[in-house]
């Protein structure tokens, strides 16, 4: 375990999991390594919108979506040094400047046709 893992919040513990076993799964049934650089986003959006195309109901994908969002989230924890929040079930990105985001939530934008992991991940790290 490093140290940043022993110092993360407990609001972390499902997100990273969820990062994690998406990175897994992406490169075992995918064969798309994810390593969580800004860049990776690009191919997270990609498949999102593979998985639009192909039609299927929201239900069948909540979880897969819910990973990609995880697996962002992570992605802007790493680059600015902000932290998960969680409140109710539902987990956000606090970064060092105090804005709060919601990558699971722009998963599931993304799905719709509204939203853009890549394009959160820019804002996030952005200097505000």
């Amino acid at each position: 375990m490093t140290a940043q893992q022993e110092t993360r919040p407990p609001a972390a513990a499902k997100p990273v999991r969820w990062a994690a076993d998406t990175v897994a799964t992406m490169r075992e049934g995918a064969r798309v390594r994810l390593d969580y650089s800004a860049q990776s986003l690009w191919r997270v959006d990609r498949m999102i919108e593979e998985i639009r195309r192909e039609g299927p109901p929201y239900a069948a994908v909540e979880n897969v979506l819910r990973g990609f969002g995880a697996y962002a989230g992570e992605v802007i924890v790493r680059q600015t040094g902000a932290e998960w929040w969680a409140t109710g079930g539902e987990y956000w990105v606090r970064t060092p400047d105090g804005r709060l985001w919601d990558p699971v939530d722009e998963a599931r934008r993304c799905f719709d046709g509204h939203g853009s992991l890549r394009l959160l991940c820019r804002d996030a790290t952005a200097l505000g």
